[in-house]
């Protein structure tokens, strides 16, 4: 592209961008990314139960996980279980439409499962839905 200068002379501009410096970044950035966002998705090790019906989860969500050594996260941070339900009061404007997931480790027991149903019903949500895994059918 050219183009005149004031004092008559006509110039080209430097408007040719190299490409390539932009495309090595943009590959890193995406190898990157490719990299870490399984291990963000994974979050707290729990080892739910399996069951025959499966429900999505599709909606914005809030979890709650129990895992293995009976510790409480809602969403991904540590909480308190006496705590769960005024957060939850704080998190929910509507408390009677929305809907909570429990994730639960096979290995908890009914009693710490039982108590933190509790907290969440004291938090006045009615919607609990229980996360599970489908069961691996076997070919006969």
């Amino acid at each position: 592209m050219a183009f005149t200068a004031p004092n008559g002379r006509t110039q080209t501009s430097l408007a040719d961008i190299n490409i390539t410096p932009l495309v090595d970044v943009v590959l890193v950035l995406l190898i990157i990314f490719m990299v870490t966002a399984p291990v963000l998705q994974s979050g707290i090790e729990v080892n739910v139960p399996k069951t025959r019906t499966v429900k999505e989860i599709t909606e914005e969500r809030l979890v709650i996980s129990i895992d293995k050594q009976q510790r409480v996260f809602l969403g991904n941070n540590p909480i308190n279980i006496n705590q769960i339900a005024s957060e939850l009061r704080q998190k929910i404007r509507d408390p009677q439409h929305q809907s909570i997931f429990i994730r639960a480790d096979e290995d908890v027991p009914f009693g710490a499962f039982a108590t933190v149903m509790d907290a969440v019903k004291q938090s006045g949500i009615t919607n609990v839905s229980i996360v599970t895994q489908p069961l691996q059918s076997h070919g006969s």
